[in-house]
């Protein structure tokens, strides 16, 4: 069990599924609104069921506004110029695109644009072969004004993209972003963590090399598969030059049971990034959030992070959903995360 007393547990749902919306998650929010409008991933479907491999949900992103910094309302959906026609490239008939998800706002500092990164997923009719995951992009003035490029990544077969985490630009002038992959050997299916060498933030990145892959630890919790999340800022927590404290998502090993592979819960933990080098130092041997209401209903239980915002002096609040379902916020603070760290 995770001890609570490392984080706070707001009790109220940031934002939930109403109308015609069957489930909220991934929300991610504009620092120039103080934090006060963003996106968030709605799922409109879904087929089969998550606990299992094979479920499917057909998603939409859409518009969020909120009065304050622990509830947000949808507000209509995001439009994004050219959509059509970048994944009409990315496909052909017999493919089934099942709508963007998993959305990350980045803000240019020297131009004001507005970046915006997204898993573009399309699931072809044909069972035999595997979905294609990109790493979406656009880019605007705002919300208002974005306009798709070509994928950041595309899927190679050996390697796809989705979640990305931006880091710092290193001294030799490049980022090593990270991204969630997938390992495609025929003796494993994990989802592990890849750097992506990038220079221009709106032009096609590269993929780097395995930064983390689940089944090279023998840490339970993140076994199965692993998802980078967001990067703590200097300001909140500074652990050394080239050295940045972070969250990462993970899941427990997939079992069998008959023929259908079965999905482990999933949990937050932390992680200690040399962005200098694209290397992860250190993950978390136990899991640092688990929500209190993750697989309640006796299903499976996730909790997965998204956004992380600083409110002040070594306090920041952390939004991450549950079981794929509403999205909490949590506070956290600098000082009891470091008692965490191997510093």
């Amino acid at each position: 069990m995770v001890d609570r007393k490392y984080y706070s547990e707001n009790p109220e749902k940031v934002i939930e599924a109403t109308g015609v919306f069957k489930y909220v998650m991934a929300i991610t929010l504009d620092p120039r609104t103080n934090y006060k409008e963003g996106i968030v991933r709605c799922v409109m479907d879904r087929d089969g069921d998550i606990q299992f491999k094979g479920y499917t949900s057909k998603s939409k992103l859409y518009k969020i506004k909120g009065d304050s910094l622990f509830k947000f309302n949808i507000v209509e959906p995001l439009i994004i110029k050219g959509e059509e026609e970048v994944v009409k490239n990315l496909s052909d008939e017999m493919d089934n695109f099942i709508g963007l998800e998993d959305p990350d706002i980045w803000i240019d500092k020297e131009t004001n644009l507005m970046h915006v990164y997204f898993t573009i997923p399309i699931k072809p009719l044909d069972e035999k072969e595997k979905m294609k995951i990109h790493l979406g992009h656009a880019v605007g003035k705002d919300l208002g004004s974005l306009e798709m490029t070509e994928p950041v990544l595309v899927d190679i077969n050996t390697s796809r993209a989705k979640e990305v985490s931006i880091a710092p630009v290193n001294k030799r002038g490049f980022r090593y972003n990270l991204v969630e992959s997938k390992d495609r050997s025929l003796s494993t299916s994990h989802a592990v963590i890849v750097t992506a060498l990038v220079h221009d933030m709106g032009k096609p990145w590269e993929y780097g090399d395995t930064a983390f892959h689940p089944a090279e630890h023998n840490i339970d919790w993140i076994a199965g598969h692993a998802s980078p999340g967001p990067l703590f800022p200097k300001s909140f927590i500074d652990i050394g030059e080239g050295k940045l404290v972070g969250i990462i998502n993970g899941c427990q090993a997939d079992q069998m049971i008959g023929d259908k592979t079965k999905y482990g819960d999933f949990s937050i933990g932390l992680f200690i990034y040399d962005y200098e080098n694209g290397k992860i130092d250190w993950v978390s041997p136990e899991p640092f959030i688990q929500d209190s209401e993750a697989g309640k209903d006796g299903g499976r239980a996730i909790t997965f992070a998204s956004q992380f915002i600083e409110t002040g002096t070594g306090q920041g609040i952390l939004y991450a959903h549950v079981d794929d379902s509403f999205v909490r916020a949590y506070t956290l603070k600098a000082e009891d995360i470091k008692s965490l760290l191997p510093l």
